[in-house]
């Protein structure tokens, strides 16, 4: 479902400009530094979730979706108050403009935070489809399944299911290394002239410390992506609204990010023999249909309220009400386990891959 809802909602982002400035609303910097972490993460995630208890897993996991829930509905709370007060003052400058026939004068200026599409069909799409970073992330994709797919070949926990584990390693921290030292450099470089223009749509200094969570984030939310098949979006979203990424933008990238990652965990958990296909066919027809048409109405609604925490409001409403559906099915499975006198522990990892 993941994998088909943010395909779809790939293509229909990529026909849409930034809301701000003549940039693509996809983020390639921000992929850069977060892909390879998910996707590492997400290989750790599928591993343990044959190993880890299921009373366990919901536990981990509704914490943590309440805790980005909350966090994220703060961050709209944030941005409604902003958004309201660039509407009052709007409405003043509205009242104050008046030509000299006694006529009011329309301010045509841009509007913060509401979409702006300059470009249209293929054009703007190209413009938005960076093809030389999507081919790198694309390589770095090709590059985890190849491993996974020789991994499943051999024997589990032998040494060569361990070599191509560590294989996966150096690949995620490459390309993440690489862009670390970029945003790095860039950021001092800018910081010592005095120009405080953003590296990219993140509004945060690209310090060791900041890099060091947002790989750390990065890894975690790969983790629970692989222990829930989600492609970590849940935790990629309000990770990039807290380091400043307007909504717009920050609902394009971790889209982007997690076409890759949810299609890797798809093809782990076929590897493991736990992805019934037609069940898994059926759902993927339909989450495409609504991420497609989602997208639509989300922006139809922000254009019309001219509010784009709407954005940030719906994202958090929909991981509470994953944590409150993961709870009530978790605490069901478990009852039943324990009423069955299942085993309710931990597995071995090696007869469990």
């Amino acid at each position: 479902m993941i994998m088909g809802a943010s395909g779809a909602s790939v293509w229909y982002n990529l026909r849409v400009g930034h809301p701000c400035r003549a940039a693509p609303i996809i983020d390639y910097d921000l992929t850069f530094l977060f892909q390879p972490m998910l996707m590492l993460g997400i290989t750790i995630g599928v591993s343990l979730s044959v190993v880890f208890p299921y009373w366990l897993i919901s536990v981990l996991t509704v914490i943590l979706f309440i805790g980005t829930s909350s966090r994220s509905a703060f961050k709209g709370i944030e941005m409604w108050r902003e958004e309201s007060k660039v509407k009052e003052s709007e409405a003043e400058q509205r009242q104050t403009l008046v030509s000299s026939h006694g006529e009011l004068e329309v301010n045509t200026g841009y509007e913060p935070l509401v979409p702006k599409e300059e470009r249209t069909g293929l054009k703007l799409m190209m413009f938005n489809m960076n093809v030389k970073k999507t081919m790198i992330l694309f390589l770095t994709w090709i590059s985890f399944l190849l491993l996974q797919v020789f991994k499943n070949n051999v024997v589990a926990c032998s040494r060569l299911y361990w070599v191509f584990n560590l294989l996966q390693f150096p690949v995620a921290l490459g390309l993440f290394g690489y862009e670390c030292v970029k945003l790095y450099k860039e950021s001092k470089s800018r910081r010592v002239t005095g120009n405080q223009d953003m590296i990219c749509d993140a509004a945060i200094d690209w310090t060791v410390v900041n890099l060091a969570l947002c790989a750390l984030s990065g890894l975690v939310g790969g983790t629970v992506g692989g222990l829930l098949g989600s492609g970590g979006g849940f935790v990629l979203g309000p990770l990039l609204l807290e380091i400043g990424v307007i909504p717009q933008v920050a609902s394009a990238t971790a889209t982007f990010v997690m076409m890759f990652s949810s299609s890797l965990s798809v093809v782990e958990f076929y590897l493991l023999k736990r992805f019934p296909i037609p069940f898994a066919m059926y759902l993927t027809g339909v989450s495409v249909l609504a991420g497609f048409w989602g997208q639509c109405l989300v922006r139809k609604i922000v254009g019309i309220l001219r509010r784009a925490s709407i954005i940030v409001f719906i994202l958090s409403g929909v991981i509470f009400a994953s944590a409150l559906t993961m709870g009530v099915v978790g605490v069901e499975k478990s009852v039943s386990m324990i009423h069955n006198h299942e085993f309710m522990g931990f597995l071995d990892f090696c007869s469990s891959q």
